[in-house]
């Protein structure tokens, strides 16, 4: 099949991460379809809308924007109808169903989602715990943990932690090694919710051996060979088994979808905590 492309124009005033998350979600819905992705964030004066117009024009497509400016939007409208680039406000249809149903005016605070808040530093101590406590580092502070991650190499262990700790969670992660012993005071935490990452046998080692190419090390070895990666992951779902942890198969998740997994799952962790 034949691959077509258009030009999306992604024009925001505060970072455009709505915007581009947006865009792609529905991109990717029509197969055969590419979007030239434009993206112009932080545009908060008429000057900085000239140059985004001008690249409109240069190359006409549609244009989802998210800018909360009358003088701005009115005028980035216009230029659009002038070039025939459908354009769409994707924060609008949400702000009239909430004025709606709140009774209450919005007010235009461009990125205040962004804001230094509690949340804000919430996430940060979140990242800066999480990078402290990657890949084995499991001292003394565990119980700190919101969430553990365990499994054997190439699970996305680490690329996950980080993804959590940017939705708030104190994420730490710990290599399933053979002929390592797990350490106790990861068996015995009671507060953090632990998960299993899991993956098929045949997955762990494409990714090994990639992993090796790249580093122009020997294959060789039992890190890519099937049976004994069957024989680590088997190991794996056993100890999670035994300590009655979840698991999740991240052969064809990704890492999105495994951290929506784990956000839902720390979810009715807490609520254990809660009732008791």
């Amino acid at each position: 099949m034949s691959r077509s492309y258009f030009h999306l124009h992604l024009v925001s005033d505060s970072t455009g991460e709505t915007l581009i998350n947006v865009g792609r979600a529905a991109a990717a819905q029509y197969e055969g379809v590419s979007a030239i992705e434009h993206v112009y964030p932080l545009v908060r004066s008429s000057t900085q809308l000239e140059r985004v117009i001008s690249e409109i024009e240069a190359a006409p497509g549609l244009v989802l924007y998210t800018l909360v400016g009358h003088d701005l939007t009115e005028r980035l409208e216009a230029a659009c109808r002038e070039t025939g680039s459908p354009c769409l406000s994707v924060l609008q249809p949400v702000h009239a169903l909430l004025q709606s149903y709140l009774g209450a005016e919005t007010t235009a605070r461009p990125g205040a989602q962004h804001m230094l808040n509690a949340e804000y530093f919430k996430r940060i101590d979140a990242m800066n715990f999480t990078l402290a406590h990657d890949d084995g580092n499991l001292p003394f502070d565990i119980d700190e943990s919101d969430v553990i991650l365990v499994g054997v190499s190439r699970t996305s262990k680490t690329p996950t932690a980080i993804y959590l700790a940017n939705r708030g969670l104190k994420t730490a992660n710990f290599p399933l090694v053979p002929g390592m012993p797990v350490p106790p005071n990861l068996e015995n935490a009671r507060k953090p919710l632990v998960v299993g990452l899991l993956a098929s046998p045949e997955r762990i080692v494409q990714i090994r051996q990639n992993r090796l190419l790249s580093l122009k090390a020997d294959d060789t070895s039992l890190y890519v060979d099937r049976d004994a990666v069957a024989d680590e992951i088997a190991a794996c779902r056993k100890l999670c088994t035994r300590h009655r942890w979840p698991t999740i198969d991240v052969t064809r998740r990704s890492i999105e979808e495994t951290a929506a997994a784990i956000l839902d799952l720390h979810r009715e962790h807490r609520l254990k905590f809660i009732v008791a």
